[in-house]
């Protein structure tokens, strides 16, 4: 319950006002549904007692009515007020959580965005804050505004006919009906949570079945994969029926509370007009509104059901909202240091969390502008942690990373980003077309300079055969090669025209000539950009002027 307190304390901030008006509608539509059914059995009972008592009985009708048409039309006027608020709140509210959800998630640490998977991130940003929308619409908003409406109705009842049966109405109401979703909620939270988890894990393993989809076949897996994905729906589906059996009997339970109220309105309101102190029109209200409260416990019945769902999505949700915002970038890019490296390690040292040995212990190492330094170190030797340490994206456990004289803390987010490019093992690519791919690095460059960018990495040739820079990719650059998807990478990043570029295995998948191709292409093209290349092949290591082993 904390963290979805937690979300609700976020998703109020974002609209304050429109939930607190939707939140007085709610108790208004509410207790005008009592008042309505109350004082319309009043007036029957009233109206029946002034006809037993002979013509000489004098009954005004005309204020009752007119008090039972107000109360109709005003109840529905709040209803639609109240829907319209709180839904659109909610629904503006959820928008920006989902717009500061994926703020956190992209400004997250590097080391916790390479343990992402896209399915789970698609889900925490879809599935999960969909589920939230139930939070103050199903959950918070008619709890309250059911309450409150209980208490009210309880106090009027109390001052009408008589404290026995305020208390006995609202008493009952409040007590029953929470216990009920105590009990019910609590019920329905496993089952509801195993449910939600089966329809994520189906959503993530279809995406992976789509993505793998050839791989898959090719290994003869294809089958095993989708009787792995409809195991889920499986899953779900029981969850899902034990759900609706745990929603059903807390719905009988709320109808038998209601049953209860009235009848033992009804008896206690008998015992008064037997004894003398109360009349029949006043008795009737208390059976009248018990049965007109049921309408506050019915969205009970719905919130037993979600309470799992959503507690879930909020235990997900909320540690990323509490975290606090992330650290600030300085305002402005800090002047170059004269005759400083490009990039200079100083005694850095990183470790992994829970190895036994530091990957770089104490390393140190200049990098002039216009100069090409090649790692060299077997396979998880430190290369990519390297590289990784000089963009900024890991920070190094003792030591200093500067840019030009700098440390990289004083770099502005994107002046950084202008200032070093990297091209990782695996680079990312989107769907959409090669000029779409290229322009995420210079959305304003023209076709001739994208076309230049491809031709410095020699993949001009074969793009143009198939489209040019219309060709579309598929997800994750589908349609290309190997090679081809990584001279893509090395284009795009040539574009931001780097002070420093960062390769890791930039030839790798290319035949040697073609790599020697694309090495002299980017000194060419960025003659005094200083390179730092994670070295795997002799091309490679021969392009560079200097070579440590690390």
């Amino acid at each position: 319950m904390r963290a979805i307190l937690a979300v609700f304390r976020a998703i109020l901030r974002a609209e304050r006002a429109a939930f607190l008006r939707g939140a007085a509608l709610a108790v208004c539509v509410a207790a005008m549904g009592a008042a309505l059914l109350g004082l319309s059995g009043w007036f029957i009972v009233a109206a029946g007692a002034a006809g037993l008592a002979g013509a000489g009985a004098m009954f005004d009708v005309f204020r009752p009515s007119a008090a039972v048409r107000f109360l109709a039309l005003g109840r529905a006027a709040a209803r639609y007020g109240e829907r319209l608020l709180t839904h659109d709140a909610t629904l503006r509210a959820l928008t920006a959580l989902r717009v500061r959800l994926l703020a956190r998630l992209a400004a997250a640490p590097f080391a916790k965005l390479e343990r992402l998977r896209g399915a789970q991130a698609l889900n925490r940003l879809t599935a999960d804050v969909d589920a939230l929308d139930g939070a103050p619409l199903r959950l918070i908003l008619p709890v309250a505004a059911g309450a409150a409406t209980q208490v009210a109705a309880g106090l009027a009842l109390g001052w009408l006919a008589g404290p026995a049966i305020g208390l006995w109405v609202a008493g009952l109401h409040l007590a029953g009906g929470g216990a009920a979703l105590l009990i019910g909620a609590q019920a329905a939270r496993a089952p509801a949570r195993r449910a939600e988890r089966a329809l994520q894990a189906l959503r993530a393993r279809v995406v992976g079945l789509v993505r793998a989809r050839e791989q898959l076949a090719a290994a003869g897996r294809l089958p095993a994969q989708i009787a792995h994905a409809l195991d889920a729906d499986r899953r779900r589906r029981t969850d899902r029926a034990r759900l609706d059996r745990i929603e059903r009997r807390a719905g009988l339970a709320l109808d038998a509370l209601t049953l209860a109220a009235a009848c033992g309105a009804l008896a206690l309101g008998l015992a008064a007009v037997a004894s003398g102190t109360l009349d029949p029109a006043r008795a009737a209200l208390g059976p009248f509104v018990a049965l007109a409260l049921a309408e506050t416990l019915a969205p009970l019945r719905r919130a037993v059901a979600d309470y799992g769902r959503i507690a879930d999505a909020a235990g997900r949700v909320a540690p990323e909202l509490g975290g606090g915002t992330a650290p600030a970038s300085p305002a402005a890019a800090p002047g170059r240091v004269a005759g400083a490296a490009a990039l200079a390690l100083d005694r850095v040292r990183f470790s992994r969390p829970g190895a036994a040995a530091p990957v770089l212990a104490g390393l140190s190492l200049r990098l002039a502008p216009g100069e090409t330094l090649a790692l060299t170190a077997p396979s998880g030797g430190g290369k990519s942690t390297v590289l990784a340490l000089c963009a900024g994206m890991l920070a190094p456990d003792a030591g200093a990373v500067r840019l030009f004289g700098r440390d990289l803390a004083a770099w502005p987010e994107p002046s950084l980003r202008a200032t070093v490019a990297m091209v990782p093992q695996r680079p990312a690519l989107m769907r959409g077309t090669v000029r779409e791919a290229l322009r995420l690095a210079a959305p304003r460059a023209d076709d001739a300079t994208l076309r230049d960018a491809l031709e410095t990495v020699a993949l001009w040739p074969a793009v143009a055969l198939r489209g040019g820079l219309d060709l579309a990719l598929g997800d994750r650059g589908a349609g290309l090669s190997g090679g081809e998807h990584r001279r893509l990478a090395l284009a795009r990043a040539l574009l931001r025209r780097p002070a420093a570029m960062l390769l890791d295995e930039p030839t790798e998948g290319l035949e040697a000539a073609t790599a020697a191709k694309v090495l002299a292409g980017l000194r060419a093209a960025l003659p005094d950009a200083a390179f730092m290349i994670a070295a795997h092949r002799q091309a490679e290591v021969a392009w560079a002027d200097r070579i440590l082993p690390l």
